[in-house]
């Protein structure tokens, strides 16, 4: 049966509230991804460095470095904690790589000496590219770029497949191995003193590669080749073709961005409780799979004046323009792309010191064409609340019914923005929206009522 999925922890909106205070350093371990359902060189250079640093790696957890200095938010960006990924915006991680301007990516091809490829370099890079750039691109209405390096031939290991025993959750000591015999292996070929990000990318076919166990490993100490520091790689052991979006998602973490899908703790039940379709770091499946708003102000893809903080009791009216950027269907604008404006995005009312709701209005464009509803959508946001524990939560304005079946991953959640005409108190936090109308350009009017 159909049912709501409550926010947990709401409280009643104060009447004034301080800025968030400046978070201290945050530890991290490497998440799993949602279940469904270069330059080339010829010289060879020491590898001593990144031998050394990877035999000492005794876990995949991440100490994070200093925080940055600049502030990033007003009184309703709330603090960033100690969680892992904690999804607070008032100041960034300087652990990470900020997706603004470029980011170089090197992609690695590994194969194992039990097993032949069966496909090219070339053809597990098109898997991948231009689809991930065109999904950041759109995503960050083209404030970044993530340009691949795809290494020309595959690099073999120095040992079987079987042998690393790949799996979901793998064993760190052999984890560990992999990494150390990937650096490397690569280490003749790739200068990885010129790329920002690190994907290795395992031969689909050989015996031992476990297709589930894609996901990002960060290290404690980082990797020192090149006379640069590696801090994270994605590890992709991928099907070809491979699941969709997937290194979307993967490239999330790599920006600090959290595990949103629920993990039932025996293995069974449903994985998209929290968010549904609504977010890559939920489902990367997912018919509406673009970044929530809350992500892009985190990012730096929305300026402060694109948030609208709503403070204190009574209503205040204001225009959200389409988060996605694309062609918004049916309007006086149809056919030009949003997100070259600086119009409102986002629109966000305060709930505790570590908490948050948000509104965004979401339709069938750019990352989100295949979205079969739109309308304002509604989620809760604790920034306390560690990746994959549910630090956001989408509200379901309609319970009690669903939508998009055979194709929502989870289709309790499809129908979950509020509609053009409808009015919704958010349960146990004393807030309603009211999708008033649509402008001729296709931007939403709303209002928003506290206390």
């Amino acid at each position: 049966m159909p049912r709501q999925l409550p926010l947990r922890g709401l409280q009643r909106l104060p009447g004034a509230l301080a800025s968030a205070a400046a978070a201290g350093k945050s530890a991290a371990v490497a998440g799993p991804r949602a279940l469904r359902r270069g330059g080339h060189r010829t010289r060879l250079r020491s590898t001593t460095a990144a031998f050394t640093s990877l035999t000492a790696l005794a876990a995949t957890s991440l100490v994070a470095g200093p925080v940055s200095a600049e502030p990033l938010g007003g009184p309703c960006a709330l603090e960033r904690t100690a969680a892992h990924h904690s999804e607070g915006v008032d100041t960034w991680n300087a652990a990470y790589p900020r997706p603004t301007g470029t980011l170089d990516a090197v992609m690695v091809f590994l194969s194992f000496p039990d097993s032949r490829p069966r496909v090219s370099p070339a053809a597990l890079a098109a898997d991948y590219f231009p689809a991930t750039s065109r999904f950041f691109k759109h995503a960050s209405y083209g404030k970044f770029t993530l340009r691949p390096h795809p290494q020309p031939a595959w690099i073999e290991m120095p040992h079987t497949s079987t042998s690393y025993a790949i799996k979901r959750d793998w064993n760190a000591s052999r984890r560990s191995a992999y990494l150390r015999d990937a650096v490397n292996a690569a280490n003749a070929q790739v200068d990885f003193s010129k790329y920002d990000i690190v994907y290795l990318i395992a031969d689909p076919d050989a015996p031992g590669v476990d297709s589930d166990a894609t996901k990002v490993v960060n290290f404690e100490r980082p990797i020192r080749a090149d006379g640069a520091d590696i801090r994270r790689v994605v590890t992709v052991f991928e099907r070809h073709p491979p699941d969709r979006n997937v290194l979307a998602h993967e490239t999330g973490h790599v920006f600090d961005l959290p595990d949103l899908y629920h993990r039932p703790t025996d293995g069974k039940g449903d994985w998209d409780t929290y968010v549904g379709d609504w977010d890559v770091m939920g489902s990367q499946f997912g018919l509406a799979p673009d970044l929530f708003g809350w992500h892009k102000w985190k990012l730096g893809w929305l300026q402060p004046r694109q948030i609208a903080c709503v403070e204190g009791l009574g209503s205040t009216r204001l225009t959200l323009e389409p988060l996605a950027e694309g062609p918004e269907p049916g309007g006086a604008l149809a056919g030009q792309p949003f997100g070259s404006g600086g119009g409102t995005k986002l629109a966000v009312v305060r709930t505790g010191r570590t908490s948050a709701l948000a509104f965004e209005a979401r339709g069938p464009a750019g990352n989100d064409e295949a979205s079969c509803t739109d309308g304002i959508l509604v989620y809760g946001v604790r920034s306390e609340t560690a990746s994959g524990g549910g630090p956001i939560e989408v509200v379901d304005a309609h319970p009690h019914s669903e939508s998009c079946w055979g194709d929502s991953v989870y289709p309790e959640l499809a129908d979950a923005p509020v509609r053009v005409g409808e009015t919704f108190t958010v349960p146990g936090a004393k807030v309603r929206v009211e999708a008033e109308d649509r402008t001729p350009s296709g931007a939403w009017t709303v209002k928003i009522t506290t206390g």
